[in-house]
């Protein structure tokens, strides 16, 4: 006759075993995936602000062109041949006169 013997695991035992695992992978999301974020976006602000009239940008549309009026919310961008646009502050990707400039 075979007995079988059955082991339960303590319970504060096998709760620590399941919330360690859990803890290191939100760790790991935040260095990984939130973090990033959340500096490139404070760099995009930061760029937006300092941005002036006459200055190259680039949008997030390829778009090449210079600032030629700014109010709080859109610039107005002249692009070749004297075409001007207007596009949402959120839509500059880029500061191409910064980008361009040699670096010291």
């Amino acid at each position: 006759m075979t007995s079988v013997v059955i082991l339960q695991a303590g319970g504060t035992g096998g709760m620590l075993g399941t919330l360690v695992p859990m803890v290191l992978i939100m760790v790991v999301f935040y260095f990984f995936m939130i973090r990033p974020q959340v500096k490139k976006a404070k760099d995009h602000k930061k760029l937006i602000t300092e941005l002036q009239k006459g200055d190259k940008i680039v949008t997030t549309a390829g778009i090449h062109g210079r600032i030629v009026d700014m109010n709080e919310t859109t610039f107005l961008i002249e692009v070749e041949g004297g075409t001007k646009i207007r596009f949402d502050k959120t839509a500059i990707s880029l500061d191409a006169t910064k980008a361009a400039a040699p670096k010291a």
